[in-house]
């Protein structure tokens, strides 16, 4: 179920209109008549489900003045649009100073409207995006900052939370993907380390005669290259986190030295005369087995058992399919705001494709696909035909592909046989219809005798024939109608051997 619009409004034959209104709009919709009601929906169980409110100021009992009062600067409460048939630009000021993002007056437009709920629903997720972005630069990102509604992810949280109350080493396992490194942020958000650096290491992506190097650190002159001295990754995030993706990638060589700064809380950078001491968290990722990896020999043991005293395992997303609608709509929500796309809602039956994929690249893959989806769409609702490579691979979901256009038909000059957008047939002619003339034709060759597409520079001659025709050779009127400068026009007339007809 899409996030609805909560309609507050004391008179019921204006909350019936605003209900059709906004239903056309492509939004599920929930009424109530009084400023109390609307305070126990947004406080109550049903506040998740509400994606933002449409508040009318004058009511009987408490206002939408006494609302906002008590919501309008609430963390985490949907943006609220007011609305009153008494509009003065004093009462939109304290309407605004209370947390409305906007404001219209009654009866407001269907235009209006919907250009008032889609800005404040972009508006409202790019804040959402940049809020959480803020927070993971910060290192105060939450597991209440997460999109993480399932069952499945349940025991996730239980397990982050009770992590972050202590220094424990934690092992987080899964596979590519699930959101590995937004847990360990999660649980430094939620520790007494929030705040302080959070180091990410991706281990298999280090060349491993540097490994040493970046992790530990050296010494000036340590050896050939070495012209600087330089601080490691352990030292990088002294007093926070160290977050080891991929940590069965580490080399033996290596491992050793970090199973010693687990133990010693100290390192050896390379070159150094004496170890330094860190004071570091350490959590460790990866979508290896990595009890196999000790089995062969590629791993020690020793270490695997210091780095996995607390595990959390990651479900894949297709074990948690009721978190895909809500990721789904997240990432819609955020791309349609950063493409500038008209993009509300996900159809029901391509929310049953997503939720009928196995998404072998979890959420990662979830996010391009909806991403690919918003820059494909032309409407306002996402469907099947915009996740065609979902499509293939589940059975039922085929995306229909049109047919190829019949054969070119000849057809006699000027007359317009087809219509452009017709469905089995080429148009040969752009037809224009002239009212003043009664509603005659004006045709513009856009298919020549041989049946091959004019060129571009061939019809745009033709119009700039029929605007001066049209407009009788005035000059200025022609170039304003065409859209380009007066000098342009000369000069395409020049190119195309046109003289302005005076008639």
């Amino acid at each position: 179920m899409s996030k609805r619009i909560l309609i507050v409004d004391d008179d019921p034959a204006q909350r019936r209109i605003l209900e059709e209104t906004i239903k056309r709009f492509g939004f599920e919709t929930r009424t109530c008549g009084s400023g109390e009601q609307a305070i126990q929906i947004l406080e109550g169980p049903e506040h998740s489900q509400i994606g933002l409110v449409l508040l009318d100021l004058v009511m009987p009992g408490m206002d939408g003045m006494a609302v906002l009062d008590r919501i309008g600067r609430v963390a985490g409460m949907p943006p609220i649009i007011v609305q009153t048939a008494h509009g003065s630009i004093e009462t939109a000021i304290n309407a605004m100073r209370r947390g409305a993002v906007d404001f219209v007056v009654k009866p407001a437009s269907p235009e209006r409207l919907d250009v008032s709920i889609k800005s404040a629903l972009k508006i409202e997720a790019l804040a959402e995006e940049i809020n959480r972005i803020k927070k993971t630069v910060d290192g105060t990102l939450t597991f209440g900052d997460l999109v993480l509604r399932g069952e499945a992810m349940k025991r996730v949280i239980t397990l982050g939370k009770r992590a972050a109350a202590s220094n424990i080493p934690v092992l987080i396992e899964g596979e590519s993907g699930v959101g590995k490194e937004l847990i360990a942020r999660a649980i430094q958000g939620e520790s007494d380390r929030a705040g302080k650096p959070f180091i990410t290491v991706n281990c298999g992506a280090i060349p491993e005669n540097l490994i040493e190097s970046i992790l530990f650190g050296h010494e000036k002159g340590s050896f050939t290259g070495a012209t600087d001295k330089r601080i490691g990754k352990f030292q990088e995030a002294d007093g926070g986190t160290l977050f080891l993706d991929e940590v069965g990638e580490l080399p033996l060589e290596a491992q050793v030295k970090l199973l010693r700064a687990l133990q010693e809380g100290e390192i050896d950078p390379v070159g150094a005369k004496r170890p330094v001491k860190v004071n570091f968290r350490l959590i460790s990722a990866t979508n290896r087995d990595m009890i196999q990896q000790v089995k062969d020999g590629k791993f020690r043991e020793d270490l695997y058992y210091r780095l996995n005293v607390f595990p959390i395992f990651i479900p894949p997303l297709r074990e948690r399919i009721e978190d895909i609608p809500e990721l789904a709509r997240h990432f819609l929500a955020r791309f349609a705001a950063e493409e500038g796309k008209r993009v509300a809602t996900i159809s029901d039956r391509a929310m049953r494709l997503l939720q009928a994929y196995s998404w072998p690249g979890n959420v990662r893959q979830l996010e391009n696909a909806v991403f690919r989806a918003v820059v494909l769409a032309d409407g306002p609702e996402l469907s099947v035909a915009e996740f065609p490579q979902i499509a293939a691979h589940v059975e039922g979901f085929e995306t229909e592909i049109p047919a190829a256009p019949s054969t070119v038909q000849k057809a006699p000059a000027y007359t317009g046989p087809a219509l452009l957008g017709a469905e089995n047939t080429v148009p040969h002619t752009i037809e224009m219809k002239t009212p003043a003339s009664g509603g005659s034709s004006l045709g513009i060759q856009a298919v020549a005798e041989d049946g091959e597409i004019r060129s571009l520079e061939a019809i745009e001659a033709d119009m700039i024939r029929l605007a001066l025709g049209r407009y009788r050779g005035h000059m200025t009127e022609v170039a304003k109608r065409l859209n380009i400068g007066r000098s342009t026009l000369y000069r395409k007339m020049q190119e195309y051997g046109l003289e302005p007809r005076t008639n």
